[in-house]
């Protein structure tokens, strides 16, 4: 299973951004999916996350302004993100759990990609 991810860029404080995430391979079905920022080299916060009954989390900074969704026909998820703020700044990834066809459990990560804010 791959994921690719984009829509980062440079926005002014106040403005939006959406980024996307493409899964592709044999899924059988999903778990959970999300989205992270780091936090260390070895370790990532949870911005938002999605549970295949459609439940979501996010995390306090975020509440409000950031929106997770997924479109099941092109096997995509968003991270909508309002009201951006200068901390927002930061290497965002995607992560998808699920089971593939052969119903092997897969626990797969997009690159990450640069969300830049400006005040």
């Amino acid at each position: 299973v791959q994921l690719q991810a984009s829509g980062g860029g440079l926005a002014q404080a106040g403005g939006s951004l959406t980024l996307s995430c493409v899964v592709s391979g044999s899924i059988l079905r999903f778990s959970d999916m999300g989205w992270y920022r780091p936090v260390s080299r070895n370790e990532v916060d949870l911005v938002a996350r999605m549970d295949n009954d459609g439940k979501t989390k996010y995390a306090e900074s975020v509440k409000g302004r950031f929106t997770i969704s997924r479109d099941n026909a092109k096997n995509t998820i968003y991270l909508q993100m309002n009201n951006l703020e200068p901390g927002d700044t930061d290497n965002y990834s995607c992560n998808v759990r699920g089971r593939m066809s052969d119903g092997v459990p897969f626990n797969s990560w997009g690159q990450g990609t640069l969300v830049t804010v400006s005040s």
